[in-house]
């Protein structure tokens, strides 16, 4: 209906066009017929007196004619000026578009969230399998954005603790799906449609749907086309940062040495589910670079704050792993960020690196003498 109203407005304004168009072409020729009976007036009015070498002219009486003739010619001009324009307007009414306008989604009751909630919620109509009684349970699509040693791991089995949530892992290290955009883009929407099938596929209708993405894989180098498909599909983008990110640097180069150690058995685990299996990966000691420790420091914030940027225009959260540690009520901020009914959430991973982070730095004295006094001193701190 909205559509043929734009449609019936337009008609209206094309008539109006052309019949202001014709109007005032009659108007002018009309007057062009007015004043030049007015000149043969004016001349037929002229009396000649021939004095010596002079002429008299004597105006007609009761009869401004003059008067009459600019009020006329300045009619004429204008009328000529607005004709010019009506048929320019009437000329150009084929190049007229019209957008095809479409709702997108009804916004739900419960929508705290305005305008911004077009979109935020879906029913997926997977090609692999059919959704039957859960066709009508609305999902949301969410994606863990992060960084590797961030708690990722950790934060994702929690929300697979929800009966109602399936998030996919870290899909995207996979090189061939990160290759261009349009092998992402493929990606997401394979995900998203629910024809993603991991060990996190649930049996209950899902609620919300996703996986944990690392910024280095891919998503700062397409961050526009990101962030648009993001905003154009309703996506929920959950970011997760460590505060402290010595501790972070810490395991990433205890993580990065057992991938050739293989100190658990000979197999490589990046996350364990047991005190036993965690104290032996916390025998090694990293040794860190003093030299570039701050600028490394620097170079992960930067990361960081630019990711935060590109994809402030998303619908989105920011959390901290330090911050999910001391207050799990954070949790429920995340239920409610997705629209989730809310569950206490549990997770079997068991932590790595607990106590000072003096007990787990070869090279402590180094490391503490370079941060000592500057931006970072705060890392060398037991914070959890």
């Amino acid at each position: 209906m909205f559509e043929m109203g734009l449609w019936s407005n337009a008609r209206s304004d094309l008539g109006l066009f052309h019949g202001c168009g014709a109007f005032y072409c009659y108007l002018l020729w009309r007057n062009i017929a007015v004043l030049l009976n007015h000149f043969y007036q004016f001349f037929t009015c002229l009396v000649k007196i021939k004095t010596g070498d002079t002429i008299v002219i004597k105006p007609a009486k009761k009869t401004p004619i003059l008067l009459r003739m600019i009020v006329l010619m300045f009619a004429m001009v204008c009328g000529v000026y607005i004709c010019s324009v009506c048929l320019k307007q009437t000329s150009i009414h084929s190049k007229i578009k019209f957008q095809d306008i479409q709702v997108v989604e009804r916004l739900s009751p419960d929508d705290d969230h305005g305008n911004l909630q077009i979109s935020s919620v879906h029913y997926p109509n997977p090609k692999t399998f059919s959704r039957a009684e859960c066709a009508h349970n609305p999902v949301r699509y969410f994606a863990i954005l992060s960084m590797q040693r961030s708690g990722s791991g950790w934060f994702e089995t929690l929300l697979n603790s929800h009966v109602n949530v399936s998030s996919n892992g870290e899909i995207f290290s996979v090189l061939d799906r990160r290759r261009n955009i349009s092998s992402i883009t493929q990606t997401l929407d394979k995900v998203y449609n629910l024809d993603w099938f991991t060990s996190a596929s649930k049996n209950e209708c899902s609620a919300a749907v996703g996986f944990k993405w690392m910024l280095n894989q891919g998503v700062m180098q397409h961050h526009k086309e990101i962030s648009d498909y993001f905003n154009r599909r309703g996506v929920f983008a959950i970011f997760l940062f460590r505060r402290n990110l010595l501790r972070r640097m810490v395991s990433v180069l205890a993580n990065s040495y057992d991938r050739h150690a293989k100190l658990l058995n000979g197999t490589h685990k990046s996350h364990v589910h047991s005190t036993e299996e965690a104290k032996t990966l916390a025998k090694y000691k990293p040794m860190i670079n003093s030299t570039l420790l701050i600028s490394d420091l620097k170079e992960v914030e930067i990361t960081a704050a630019k990711a935060l940027e590109y994809f402030n225009s998303t619908r989105h959260i920011v959390l901290y792993y330090e911050d999910l540690i001391k207050n799990p009520t954070k949790l429920k901020d995340v239920q409610a960020f997705l629209g989730l009914p809310l569950m206490e959430l549990m997770s079997r991973q068991v932590k790595i690196h607990k106590g000072p982070l003096s007990d787990h730095v070869k090279n402590w004295e180094d490391v503490n003498k370079t941060l000592n006094g500057t931006a970072y001193e705060s890392f060398l701190q037991a914070d959890y």
